[in-house]
């Protein structure tokens, strides 16, 4: 018989991972105290924009019964803690939600449920909440936002942490894990607890590295995307290195990670100073729009500059740490319009006015900064953008449009990793 599941947090993760619980056959208890939240999701009112949630929710939802009491959880074998960790701008976090949801879930389940972590965590946490009654467990989560779903329903693989190791895993926790056939790696909690931290580390240092040539190649002619192909098909690389040039790590969780590394070589004697210049990089290659419009724009009196894109990446309404929304707060005696199709910029107004579709926003604009790649910016065409600009600068870092037609409609592109015009 299958293991009767619950998730506690009904928040990104949280949702995610018991609406992917619900896809592949298994009945799901999907709790949270908040009782407002609750409500809102058994409206069909997601807290969450992310591609496919509804849909799977609507395909599977009769597996998924939502709820505010934690007695709902006492039939079920195998409990994950799940709820949000919230991040600050400079990478800082705070477990205590983590802490507050286990101790919910703690007063109602059975002792032989097995209680599982699934919130990302410092090394120690997991240990230290070690306690008599349901055994406890910690599994790294593989969250992305704007992929939630395709990484949810298809993980690589799972990385648990176990209090031993050697021991083989709880049944029901087996049986869950194996619905998704892909490796599973048992290890201890502060192994696990590190590994996606290391995940995350060797991310930024593939992003950092890729940034400062993008960079380079931009000093001195050479073409980034000319570049990256070749490093992929060494195989010391790989054709799915993380190589797309950028503006800086955007979003909480890497830099989360980057600043959790440097605590614990601090803590341990260790050296940070490669942890210290992926952060300096960070920031220095997200200022790049700035860089490029304050020269495209010199003696430029009053710009007005469009921003399409607010959002830290595509696919996600989540703006921390978003190189769109730093541009605007950065540029000075420029009149702002702003577009994103899925962030409310109704809390964005005192940066500037919002524009219902990017062609209004870029009506009379002397510049025009394609901050985020959202699909709906590919469909631009040059020809039809150029007439509505009063001037005729496009930052289009990501390299959304055309190149020969937008130089075809005498537009001025700036690429991230290409020479500048």
């Amino acid at each position: 018989m299958s293991p009767r599941l619950g998730f506690v947090g009904m928040t990104h993760l949280g949702l995610l991972s018991a609406a992917a619980a619900a896809a592949k056959g298994f009945d799901t208890v999907a709790a949270d105290p908040d009782d407002g939240r609750i409500a809102a999701l058994r409206s069909g009112s997601l807290p969450v924009s992310e591609p496919g949630l509804a849909e799977l929710l609507a395909e599977h939802g009769t597996r998924l019964r939502f709820t505010s009491e934690p007695t709902a959880l006492a039939d079920c074998d195998l409990v994950y803690v799940a709820p949000d960790v919230p991040v600050q701008a400079d990478g800082t976090s705070d477990p205590a939600p983590v802490d507050t949801l286990l101790a919910w879930a703690r007063q109602s389940v059975k002792p032989s449920c097995v209680l599982v972590v699934l919130s990302q965590v410092p090394p120690g946490f997991t240990r230290q909440r070690l306690a008599p009654g349901p055994a406890l467990y910690y599994q790294v989560e593989t969250l992305i936002f704007g992929r939630a779903v395709e990484r949810a329903l298809h993980p690589e693989r799972f990385i648990v942490g176990c209090a031993d190791p050697t021991a083989p895993l709880p049944p029901a926790l087996a049986s869950f894990l194996a619905a998704f056939a892909c490796p599973i790696l048992p290890m201890r909690f502060e192994s696990a607890e590190l590994a996606k931290i290391s995940i995350n580390l060797v991310l930024v240092a593939q992003l950092s590295i890729t940034n400062t040539i993008a960079e380079i190649c931009e000093g001195i002619g050479a073409e980034w995307n000319e570049i990256a192909p070749a490093l992929r098909l060494d195989q010391r690389i790989g054709k799915h290195a993380y190589l797309g040039a950028g503006l800086g790590i955007g979003g909480g969780n890497l830099l989360r990670d980057v600043a959790t590394a440097r605590r614990l070589a601090a803590e341990t004697g260790g050296d940070d100073a490669v942890l210290r210049s992926f952060e300096a990089n960070s920031r220095h290659r997200r200022d790049w729009a700035l860089r490029a419009l304050s020269r495209a724009l010199a003696g430029t009196v009053q710009p007005r500059v469009a921003i399409l894109g607010i959002a830290y990446k595509q696919d996600t309404a989540e703006t921390l740490n978003s190189p769109g929304l730093a541009l605007a707060e950065a540029v000075g005696g420029a009149t702002l319009r702003l577009h994103d199709p899925v962030v409310d910029l109704t809390a964005f107004a005192a940066l500037g006015s919002a524009a219902g579709d990017p062609l209004a926003a870029c009506a009379n604009c002397d510049a025009v900064a394609i901050m985020t790649p959202w699909a709906i910016y590919r469909g631009i065409d040059p020809a039809a953008l150029a007439p509505t600009m009063r001037g005729r600068v496009l930052l289009d870092p990501y390299g959304m449009l055309d190149g020969a037609a937008c130089a075809a409609a005498g537009l001025e592109r700036h690429t991230l990793g290409s020479p500048a015009p």
